[in-house]
């Protein structure tokens, strides 16, 4: 059974801008979203993304190497139609982010905990004003409700753009402290990326890589390094 793929039909991309919002055009008709949105873009350098990942079409659409359209459709069809219930998911991982569980044995992993992930803990209390703490072992122990509060609020200011590069930032590295700070940044995605994967890089010297884990890991790496892409075209 063969299936149905949308191919080319335009020739010229182009990016319009009309009351401080920016659209791409193929042919002069703008395009649309998967639920027949416009598709109208905070920022120029996000259209500019976008159209050229239009004009880099050749014979069928392939919409897996159209990662910034795929992120705006995102923003546009889901995020901002659920906008609240989103950002509440996210912040949620701020009453259990990775960076606050630390392992209590063997050693040379709490150093190395201790070591990497101190300093984006100390970053949030300086720039997010929220310190949160850390504990031994993966049972849940409950944060300081204001500073999950603080943190809420902070979530809930983002823009629909920002909030799907937001999401994929945090529910990728598994903390929200690391969503911000890779938003904000404090560092580059790929050193917050391998940060996030501590632990798996440990497992990795001791018992040897497992290559389809490896691939896995890339794939979503290339992902967290899209999504931080996308939040600073936002």
């Amino acid at each position: 059974m063969t299936t149905w793929k949308q191919k080319r039909f335009w020739t010229a991309v182009s990016v319009t801008e009309s009351a401080g919002r920016f659209a791409v055009e193929l042919d002069g008709r703008s395009v649309k979203t998967p639920a027949k949105a416009d598709l109208t873009l905070p920022t120029r350098a996000m259209a500019e993304a976008i159209a050229a990942e239009w004009r880099a079409q050749d014979g069928a659409v392939k919409p897996q190497t159209m990662p910034c359209t795929r992120s705006a459709n995102a923003a546009l069809d889901k995020v901002q139609v659920q906008h609240s219930e989103v950002a509440d998911m996210l912040a949620e991982y701020g009453d259990a982010d990775l960076l606050c569980y630390r392992a209590d044995s063997p050693v040379e992993l709490v150093q190395r905990q201790s070591e990497h992930w101190d300093p984006a803990l100390d970053w949030a209390a300086s720039e997010l004003k929220v310190r949160l703490q850390t504990r031994c072992g993966i049972v849940h122990q409950p944060q300081d409700v204001k500073s999950l509060q603080s943190l809420r609020a902070r979530v809930q200011a983002l823009s629909a753009f920002q909030l799907a590069a937001f999401h994929d930032l945090v529910s990728m590295s598994g903390s929200l402290v690391l969503g911000f700070a890779a938003a904000a940044g404090w560092r580059s995605a790929a050193e917050i990326w391998s940060l996030s994967r501590l632990d798996e890089t440990w497992q990795e010297e001791q018992w040897g890589p497992d290559e389809e884990a490896q691939a896995e890991a890339e794939i979503k790496r290339q992902a967290f390094l899209h999504a931080k892409r996308f939040y600073d075209f936002s």
